[in-house]
C-alpha cells in the first residue's frame, strides 16, 4: 500500500489518469496540476493548478514521458495553463522528495541537481521500454497503413536503429511480409540481424538502401536525415520517426522536398493509453512502495 504517500501528478495525458486512479487504489494521496479539462472521475483525486500546489508536502513529483522542454516547461493534455518547473519551486519540497519522469533533457537534470533532489528516469528501465514498445510498432504500423498506397506486405521499409523499440518495429513489419532492412551501428546487431533473416547494413553505409525505400522509419535521436540523404529519398517515401525529440530527421527540409516526415511522439499514449498507463503504474507503484 501506498499509504500517506503524497504525490503530485504534473502534466501528462491519458496514461496519467490510470496511473493516479491505481496509485488511489493502495490509498496514495494524488495531487494533479494541469487536469483542469480532464473527466477525473475519481473524487480521490485532488485537482488543482500550479499557483496552489503545496511542494512542501509532496513526496514524490510525476512528470510526464517526455519531461519538459529546453525551457522547463510541463506539457498537458488537460490545460491551457503555462506549467513552468523551477529549481525555485523544487527547493520547497521535503529533501526525500523524488521526481520521477520517462526521459530528461539536460534542463531537467540541471533543475534536479541545483537542490539535490533524487531524478528516476523510467524509461531507462527495459522492463517499460520493451512493454512499451510494443504499443509503439502497433501504432507506427498503423500510420504506415494510413499513409501509403501500397500494401505493407512487399513493401521495402529502412529501419534505422536496433536498439528495443527497433526490435519490435522490425519483427512486426517483417511477420506482415516486408521487405525489412535495418541499419544499425553495432557489429553484433548486424549479425543478429541477418541471423533473423532481415537485411542489415550498417548506419554510415545506409545512403545506398535510401532510394529503395518506400517506407523510412527512424528510431533514433540523433540527426541521421540531413540534406545528402533527403536529396536522395524519393518524394513518395514516407518517413515515420519515433525518436524522441528532436529526432532525427531534418522535417523543416522534408517538407521543402514534398517528402513526408511524421514525427510520431508518444504513440502508446496516443494508440494504447489504459495498456500502456497499467504498464507505467505497476512500475511506479513497486518504486512507490519502496519510498
Amino acid at each position: 500500500m501506498l499509504t500517506g504517500l503524497n504525490i503530485g501528478v504534473f502534466g501528462g495525458d491519458k496514461r496519467y489518469i490510470h496511473i493516479m486512479q491505481k496509485a488511489c487504489d493502495e490509498h496514495a494521496n494524488i495531487t494533479a496540476v494541469g487536469y483542469e479539462t480532464a473527466n477525473l472521475q475519481d473524487d480521490r483525486i485532488h485537482s488543482t493548478t500550479l499557483d496552489k500546489v503545496a511542494f512542501s508536502t509532496l513526496d514524490v513529483i510525476l512528470l510526464p514521458v517526455a519531461g519538459t522542454d529546453s525551457h522547463g516547461k510541463i506539457h498537458s493534455s488537460y490545460t491551457d495553463e503555462t506549467m513552468t518547473l523551477t529549481s525555485e519551486l523544487l527547493k520547497s519540497t521535503p529533501s526525500h522528495c523524488s521526481i520521477y519522469t520517462g526521459t530528461a533533457n539536460n534542463t531537467l537534470r540541471q533543475i534536479a541537481d541545483a537542490v539535490n533532489r533524487n531524478l528516476v528516469i523510467f524509461f531507462d528501465r527495459d522492463d517499460i521500454a520493451i512493454a512499451n514498445s510494443i504499443p509503439t510498432a502497433e501504432a507506427t504500423l498503423q500510420i504506415a497503413m494510413e499513409k501509403t498506397k501500397q500494401t505493407i506486405h512487399g513493401a521495402n521499409v529502412l529501419l534505422t536503429g536496433y536498439g528495443r523499440v527497433g526490435k519490435t518495429i522490425a519483427h512486426l513489419f517483417h511477420q506482415i511480409g516486408a521487405n525489412i532492412t535495418v541499419a544499425a551501428r553495432k557489429e553484433a546487431d548486424i549479425a543478429t540481424i541477418r541471423s533473423l533473416t532481415y537485411n542489415a547494413v550498417f548506419i554510415h553505409e545506409m545512403r545506398q538502401n535510401l532510394q529503395q525505400a518506400d517506407i523510412i522509419i527512424n528510431t533514433v535521436p540523433t540527426m541521421l536525415f540531413g540534406q545528402q540523404e533527403l536529396m536522395i529519398i524519393d518524394p513518395d517515401t514516407l518517413i515515420i520517426d519515433v525518436a524522441s525529440k528532436p529526432g532525427g530527421v531534418d522535417f523543416t527540409l522534408a517538407n521543402d522536398l514534398h517528402i513526408e516526415a511524421i514525427h510520431a511522439l508518444g504513440l502508446p499514449g496516443k494508440v494504447a493509453p489504459i495498456t500502456a498507463g497499467e504498464i507505467l503504474a505497476d512500475v511506479l507503484i513497486s518504486f512507490w512502495k519502496k519510498t
